[in-house]
């Protein structure tokens, strides 16, 4: 079944040339609207007026998370802000939040995107839609809400945590339809037999998962335990929110992205330059209809290749193969976005800790784990143990407080960690494996 199928099966010139006319609108209107992108476009040497085709796009710059930053928090609004109805932000934890502001139009829009995305996986009215996204300034949740609403299912607001409340709800409400973490989701199942019973006598029949990169060997697990389809959506906050991208159910072979709303592009995260059709490398996406805040030329960080070949779904977007990575060093945790620097800032400004640490981090009972082996100096090694049980207790403390999530601490003698001579290597990431 297809939501909106004067849109989703748009021949491929009626796209592009949609594509085109709204990209041209978008990059006049920011350039008129916000001194970024005026001043960006000027160090670039390009202008509005020089988007004649969609080839055109690549000879604008890029825009990157450090510039949402430098630019908080309203700097890359392109409307007053009494016309934003809606303000999300990330948690801020590596300095100032990205913080995203939508009109009611893009509200609209959401929800539209988020309707797309549902009946794609294989919702419809009369589901009942678990929903156990964060709501709050996360977007996930109240994204998935709005699309729920609009397809006239009933959602149930869950959010997330409270995990045996979570079980019972599904159980005694009838859930359909399952929105979380794909290890969230793994994590209810184990959970719901700790407590006797078993996920697949619910009336479960589809999970929608994403904010973190999980694998096919995953979603067996997820289907085999919960008796589920499991499906994958691709969203970002900077863009929009969940609902960017998902699989349809017909085929769970990539993830159509709504062409008629966002351009995907892929580069070589080294150069920065497009790759042929097909290659993998760094998703880019420019917004064409956003009003709040329009991005040029994103740089999502995330690792995929575009699909082209049609589905057999009979939607005309783009496929993206399922994300394999990002091309700088974020590390997602439990859904939560990592950097090793943090955890580094937190290690630097305790006594008694030397300058070398090394993150493990794995997936034990299909949760993300994280264990921080940090050496500690002479004097503090041969220190009693409660001295040492003391430090781990701060560390493992200090790291919850900034990051939100809980960690191993394994203090470990001086020099005992590898010295590189060039990069150190400071994460071993075993959920690649």
């Amino acid at each position: 079944m297809i939501w909106n199928d004067e849109f989703e099966t748009l021949p491929r010139e009626a796209i592009e040339s949609l594509q085109l006319k709204r990209l041209q609108q978008t990059v006049a209107r920011v350039q008129a609207t916000v001194p970024f992108y005026r001043q960006s476009f000027a160090r670039a040497g390009v202008s509005a007026e020089m988007i004649r085709s969609l080839d055109d796009l690549r000879r604008l710059p890029f825009t990157l998370k450090q510039d949402m930053r430098d630019n908080y928090p309203y700097g890359l609004f392109a409307v007053p802000l009494e016309q934003i109805v809606r303000i999300h932000a990330s948690s801020g934890t590596t300095g100032k939040p990205t913080v995203v502001g939508y009109t009611r139009r893009d509200i609209d829009t959401w929800a539209e995107l988020m309707a797309r995305s549902f009946v794609a996986a294989g919702a419809s009215r009369g589901d009942v839609i678990h929903n156990a996204y964060g709501y709050g300034l996360f977007t996930g949740g109240l994204g998935a809400h709005y699309g729920a609403e609009r397809i006239g299912a009933s959602v149930i607001p869950m959010s997330g945590g409270n995990t045996k409340k979570q079980i019972m709800i599904m159980q005694d409400f009838g859930s359909t339809v399952l929105t979380c973490t794909p290890s969230y989701c793994l994590y209810l199942a184990e959970a719901a037999r700790e407590e006797n019973l078993d996920i697949r006598d619910f009336k479960l029949r589809v999970g929608i998962h994403g904010a973190e990169p999980w694998s096919e060997a995953m979603r067996q697990e997820i289907e085999e335990k919960l008796g589920i389809k499991a499906i994958d959506i691709y969203g970002l906050s900077e863009i929009l929110g969940p609902g960017v991208g998902i699989e349809c159910i017909e085929a769970q072979n990539g993830l159509h992205i709504w062409e008629d709303h966002f351009i995907p592009e892929i580069i070589d995260p080294e150069t920065g330059e497009p790759l042929p059709p097909g290659e993998k490398g760094e998703l880019v996406i420019t917004t064409i209809t956003k009003e709040g805040i329009p991005l040029i030329r994103y740089r999502t960080r995330d690792i995929t290749r575009i699909i082209p070949e049609p589905c057999i779904c009979g939607r005309t977007h783009v496929r993206l193969e399922r994300i394999s990575g990002r091309s700088d060093d974020m590390l997602i945790i439990r859904g939560v976005n990592v950097f090793p620097s943090q955890i580094e800032s937190v290690l630097f400004n305790i006594e008694g800790v030397e300058p070398h640490y090394q993150l493990i981090v794995d997936r034990e009972d299909n949760l993300d784990t994280l264990e921080v082996q940090v050496e500690v100096n002479e004097r503090v090694f041969s220190d009693e143990i409660k001295v040492l049980q003391e430090l781990s207790r701060k560390i493992r403390r200090d790291i919850k407080d900034l990051l939100g999530i809980t960690c191993k601490v394994r203090l470990v003698e001086p020099k005992s960690l590898a010295r590189s001579e060039g990069k150190a290597v400071r994460v071993i990431d075993k959920r690649k494996g």
